[in-house]
């Protein structure tokens, strides 16, 4: 968008030029002083980026003694679009209109001069002239810190869109852990529970052999899927919709598979939203695996009814027959469960029954019926 600027050097070098062919044109070569003068006015232009006070006060006698004013304003120009300093400006644009405008040697103006309208012609236009060098470095000032404000604004908004990106990825990571931990562990455990009940009562040595290679297999993937919900894992996430997604016709499948002696109750209307009975769905199958991992032998009952204003799913289990397997664990199931029923505006609690079961209790609230 901005052109392309010519090296500094090269610069510096063509005003240097300039101001010397100024010289030639209204200096007298045979006037030392005036030729002295305006050649240092010339030379002075080489330290206007590093010193531009220094290079205006020594190019300030040329436009006294001689009429080369060139090196004089583009050191006016350069100062004006360095400093922020207006009364120094002021200052240096009013002593460079004074020394063009005063004859050299000043013994030579009289009083009368200065009433005769060319000089009061000559004096405006030596105020402009001067006036000239100091806008346009304002100018140029101003457009350059415009463009570092805009560049500076076109970084904050790419940062803003890179933690944008990054926000979008953190929930899409949450709710890949939570469909892991739902589906894969779901899964996974019921292999290792039947696999464990395969080694221990098969009469079959080689099928007790791959029963045991299939539980530690087993095992070993739910393990390894601790570690990949642990790394995938964002809290404060809203969920994103994946693909294929569970429903309440799914249950009585879901319960199937499960291999715990479940009775499904359930006087649900139709056409919930699917939001709802998704989150029914991963509370009663977590709540199930669980019922596989901590209580085996123990029979399940799952009830989901509306009260009132309240939608409640409760999975209640019996106290275990036999002793757990020590299956590994995400630890992260219940915690899925809450975040899930909280975007929902429900809750979820969960603790043992005076019969040395477990309870796991989803409440959501009836307007979320009709949330989509």
């Amino acid at each position: 968008m901005n052109a392309r600027r010519p090296p500094a050097v090269v610069l510096d070098a063509v005003l240097v030029a300039v101001a010397l062919l100024d010289m030639w044109a209204n200096v007298d070569s045979d006037d030392r002083t005036a030729t002295a003068c305006a050649l240092m006015a010339a030379l002075a232009l080489v330290l206007r980026r590093r010193h531009p006070l220094a290079a205006f006060v020594l190019a300030l006698p040329a436009p006294l003694v001689t009429d080369a004013v060139f090196a004089a304003m583009a050191a006016l120009y350069t100062l004006s679009s360095l400093s922020r300093h207006r009364a120094l400006l002021a200052c240096c644009a009013l002593a460079f209109a004074i020394s063009d405008f005063m004859p050299w040697p000043w013994t030579s103006l009289e009083a009368a001069d200065l009433a005769e309208t060319y000089s009061l012609v000559h004096l405006t236009y030596t105020l402009a002239t001067a006036a000239a060098p100091v806008l346009l470095g304002r100018l140029v000032r101003a457009r350059r810190e415009l463009s570092l404000r805009l560049t500076e604004i076109s970084e904050t908004r790419e940062h803003e869109q890179l933690l944008n990106v990054q926000a979008v990825l953190a929930k899409e990571r949450a709710q890949l852990a939570r469909e892991m931990h739902d589906v894969v562990s779901h899964q996974v455990s019921l292999i290792a529970v039947q696999a464990g009940v395969l080694q221990v009562g098969s009469p079959d040595a080689d099928a007790r052999a791959a029963g045991t290679v299939i539980r530690q297999l087993s095992v070993q993937t739910l393990e390894e899927l601790r570690h990949m919900v642990s790394v995938l894992r964002a809290s404060g996430s809203r969920p994103t919709e994946l693909t294929p997604q569970p429903s309440l016709a799914d249950l009585h499948r879901l319960i199937d598979a499960s291999g715990i002696d479940s009775d499904l109750h359930t006087s649900l209307p139709h056409g919930l939203p699917p939001t709802l009975q998704r989150a029914v769905y991963r509370t009663v199958q977590e709540a199930l695996t669980n019922v596989r991992k901590h209580a085996p032998g123990a029979t399940a009952t799952v009830r989901i009814h509306h009260h009132g204003d309240t939608l409640e799913t409760t999975v209640t289990n019996t106290a275990p027959t036999r002793p757990a397997l020590p299956l590994p664990g995400t630890r992260h199931g219940l915690v899925g469960l809450r975040q899930r029923a909280e975007l929902l505006g429900g809750t979820v609690t969960s603790g043992p029954t005076p019969d040395g079961g477990y309870e796991v209790r989803l409440a959501l609230p009836a307007d979320s019926l009709h949330a989509h």
